[in-house]
């Protein structure tokens, strides 16, 4: 017992300082890092799932949640937002290796479409090209007792487009602790790295795009619902974009911005919250909702969705498959679909 506490605290020691090294950046190169990669996580609000149920979904964005139960575990998954052009694959595939723990390597691709190439001046050169990220991940999980777990991630992330391009390197790291009481809680650290080279552009900060994220899971005991929070972006406090000097039309004078209304609109921003309804042994239905992408990615005088996504999962077989829908801007919403299958079986 004295062995595993000693690894639980100098696992997360090295979480706490490696997360003081990376450095907040805002959304821009290496989506394929960042972006949902299955059905499942994005019917739940795109974040770490604090599961341990042994579905390899789970892998990539919560590296403690690779376990045993994921040996021999193949998926693919495909999203499509036919409303701007883009799509994104994933594969994913498990084995358990008794004395070295459980591995999970996945390769995620995301294409951004098709884009005219123009002067500086604008001016267009009647030629196209194509912009793409892509990552590939090894991630590491181990069991330390029955109620942690850890795992950390690898990856290798690349940015393609005409003449530029881009590398960098990263890891994730993450610790799972799941009660009696049907209570899990995550905490995971995500894309601590930084850029490797670049071709053709200049990026002077070169720094991933980090997030820390606590994730936690409540299983009712006489309903099969699962609850899902999530304080996301521990990381950075202010969510907000800056906002325009407003002034009074008559007066002329400046309207101070209610700090009591942005400060609750901060908070707003950094907490999902989701639910897993299991309907018999084969479908699941999956909700959530993102205030945070509904803050950032709505227009004022529209009365729209953005921030909801909506899912459900059935198992025919040998097979699972999962399909959800998620809201995240007032243009797209982006069709998830994920086959899962035990080749062991």
């Amino acid at each position: 017992m004295r062995k595993n506490l000693s690894k639980i605290l100098l696992f997360a020691a090295s979480m706490l300082a490696l997360s003081t090294q990376a450095q907040v950046v805002n959304d821009g190169l290496y989506r394929a890092v960042r972006a949902t990669n299955s059905a499942r996580v994005a019917a739940l609000g795109g974040l770490p799932l604090p599961f341990h149920d042994g579905d390899i979904q789970t892998a990539t964005f919560n590296p403690s949640a690779i376990c045993p139960a994921m040996n021999d575990q193949l998926s693919f998954s495909y999203v499509g937002d036919f409303n701007i052009g883009s799509n994104f694959a994933a594969v994913q595939y498990a084995h358990d290796f008794e004395k070295a723990g459980s591995f999970c390597a996945s390769l995620q691709y995301y294409n951004y479409g098709k884009f005219n190439e123009t002067s500086e001046g604008g001016t267009d050169l009647g030629s196209t090209f194509q912009v793409s990220d892509y990552a590939m991940t090894i991630g590491w999980g181990r069991e330390l007792t029955d109620k942690w777990s850890i795992g950390a991630n690898l990856k290798y992330a690349a940015m393609h487009g005409d003449s530029y391009s881009s590398g960098a390197l990263a890891v994730d790291v993450a610790a799972t602790y799941w009660a009696y009481s049907d209570w899990a809680v995550s905490l995971i650290a995500r894309n601590i790295g930084h850029q490797l080279f670049t071709v053709n552009f200049d990026n002077s900060e070169g720094w991933m795009p980090f997030s820390l994220d606590l994730t936690a899971s409540k299983k009712l005991a006489h309903l099969p619902l699962t609850f899902v929070f999530a304080y996301k972006d521990i990381q950075k406090w202010d969510q907000l974009a800056k906002e325009e000097e407003k002034y009074d039309p008559i007066t002329g004078d400046l309207i101070k911005e209610n700090k009591t209304t942005r400060f609750f609109k901060n908070v707003g921003c950094h907490f999902v919250i989701g639910g897993e309804l299991e309907i018999g042994k084969n479908l699941v239905l999956r909700a959530a909702y993102n205030y945070g992408t509904h803050n950032k990615m709505t227009v004022p005088s529209a009365r729209d969705l953005t921030g909801f996504s909506l899912g459900f999962g059935i198992k025919v077989k040998r097979f699972e498959i999962d399909y959800s829908r998620s809201r995240t801007n007032i243009v797209g919403s982006p069709n998830f679909l994920t086959v899962k299958v035990n080749l062991s079986k």
